[in-house]
C-alpha cells in the first residue's frame, strides 16, 4: 500500500496557486520561517516512513483523482476538501477541524473512514459526534533532539511561554510570579516564546538548560515539549485541568471537561506538573531536587513511545485498517 498524503498549510488568497508563492516571498523578505506544528507533523511522518521503507506520495492530486479506489490521507486543513469532488475513501487528520461543529454538512457526503486526533483526550471530545475517531501522535526526531553534555548546561531553567489566550491575565498571575520565584531561589532563567523562534535557537537553548518550565493552557500533542524530553531535559509543566477553554468555542459553543491536559504524553520519568503559581511554588523544590540528582529520564519515555518509526508504523496500520474496514 502506497500512502497518498495531502497537506496544505494555506489556501489560495488572491490568485490560483499563490499559496505556493507566498511562503517563498516571505522567506525572501524575512528569512527562514517558523515551522508550524501542523507542518512538523507532515515532515516527521514522512521521515518515519522513509526509515521504514514505506512508500508515499505527497499532494499528488492528479494521481488521486485518477484512482478513486485508493485511500486519500488528508493531514492538514479542511479547505483541501473543497478543491474538487473527492470520490476516494478518506483518512482525515490530525490537523483538520478544531471541533466537529466546524465541519460542513457536505462532509457527510464523503467516504470518511477514520478521523485522527493527536491524543486521547482530544479524540474523546470528537467521539460523540463522529464514528471511527482515533488518537495518533507523530514521532519525534530522537537522533536530532539529543541530550547535550552536562558541561554545556550553564542555565538552570528554560521558561517556555506558550500561553495563547487571556495573556493580560496570566502575565501577572502566572508567568511573572514564576519568574520572580525562580530569581529569588537563585536559579538562572532563559525565556523562549512560542512562534517567535527558529528551531535551531530552541535546540541550542535546550542544550544550555538543565530543566524546562512549560506554560500552555492545553496541548493536543505538544511536539515542542516532547522535543525537550527527547533532549533529556526534564519538564515542570503547567497542567491546569478543567474544561477545554479555546475562546473560539468556550463557553458559548462547546463545554468539554474530559481529562484536558497540556502534557497528554507524559509520565513520572518526564518530570512533574503544577496547576497554578501556588502549586508551582509548592512543588518546585521536589522537582529541582530530582533534576539535581538526575532522577528523571525523559528521553527514555520518548524512545519507548514517540520515535519516528513508531509514529509512522502506527499511521500506516491505521490507514490499512481504514481500508480493510470497508472491505
Amino acid at each position: 500500500m502506497v500512502l497518498n498524503l495531502f497537506f496544505e498549510e494555506r489556501d489560495d488568497r488572491w490568485l490560483p496557486g499563490d499559496r505556493h508563492l507566498r511562503p517563498l516571498l516571505r522567506r525572501l523578505l524575512l528569512g527562514k520561517s517558523f515551522i508550524s506544528g501542523q507542518r512538523r507533523v507532515l515532515l516527521n511522518l514522512c521521515a518515519g516512513l522513509d526509515r521504514l521503507g514505506i512508500r508515499y506520495r505527497v499532494n499528488d492530486y492528479r494521481y488521486i483523482r485518477k484512482h478513486p479506489e485508493e485511500l486519500a490521507c488528508i493531514i492538514g486543513r479542511p479547505f483541501v476538501l473543497d478543491w474538487f469532488k473527492w470520490k476516494n475513501p478518506l483518512l482525515l487528520g490530525v490537523a483538520m477541524y478544531d471541533h466537529p461543529i466546524d465541519a460542513p454538512e457536505t462532509l457527510e457526503d464523503l467516504d470518511v473512514r477514520q478521523v485522527l486526533l493527536p491524543c486521547a483526550w482530544y479524540a474523546d471530545m470528537f467521539r460523540p459526534h463522529w464514528p471511527h475517531v482515533g488518537a495518533w501522535p507523530v514521532g519525534i526526531e530522537t537522533d536530532l533532539w539529543v541530550p547535550a553534555p552536562a558541561a554545556q548546561k550553564k542555565i538552570d531553567v528554560l521558561l517556555y511561554d506558550k500561553v495563547r489566550w487571556d495573556y493580560d491575565r496570566y502575565q501577572p498571575e502566572l508567568i511573572e510570579p514564576i519568574r520572580k520565584f525562580l530569581e529569588a531561589s537563585g536559579r538562572t532563567v532563559e525565556t523562549i516564546r512560542y512562534g517567535q523562534y527558529k528551531e535551531e535557537d530552541y535546540k541550542a537553548a535546550l542544550a544550555r538548560c538543565r530543566s524546562m518550565i512549560f506554560l500552555c493552557e492545553h496541548e493536543s500533542q505538544g511536539i515542542a515539549c516532547q522535543q525537550a524530553l527527547s533532549s533529556g531535559v526534564p519538564v515542570f509543566a503547567w497542567d491546569r485541568g478543567g474544561p477545554w477553554q479555546d475562546p473560539k468555542y468556550f463557553p458559548d459553543k462547546v463545554r468539554y471537561e474530559g481529562n484536558v491536559s497540556s502534557v497528554p504524553y507524559f509520565d513520572a520519568r518526564c518530570g512533574m506538573t503544577f496547576t497554578d503559581a501556588g502549586s508551582f511554588a509548592a512543588g518546585w523544590g521536589r522537582f529541582w531536587s530530582q533534576v539535581d540528582a538526575g532522577g528523571f529520564a525523559p528521553r527514555d519515555y520518548v524512545l519507548d513511545h514517540l520515535t519516528l518509526e513508531k509514529g509512522a508504523l502506527h499511521y500506516y496500520e491505521i490507514a490499512e485498517a481504514a481500508m480493510q474496514r470497508h472491505a
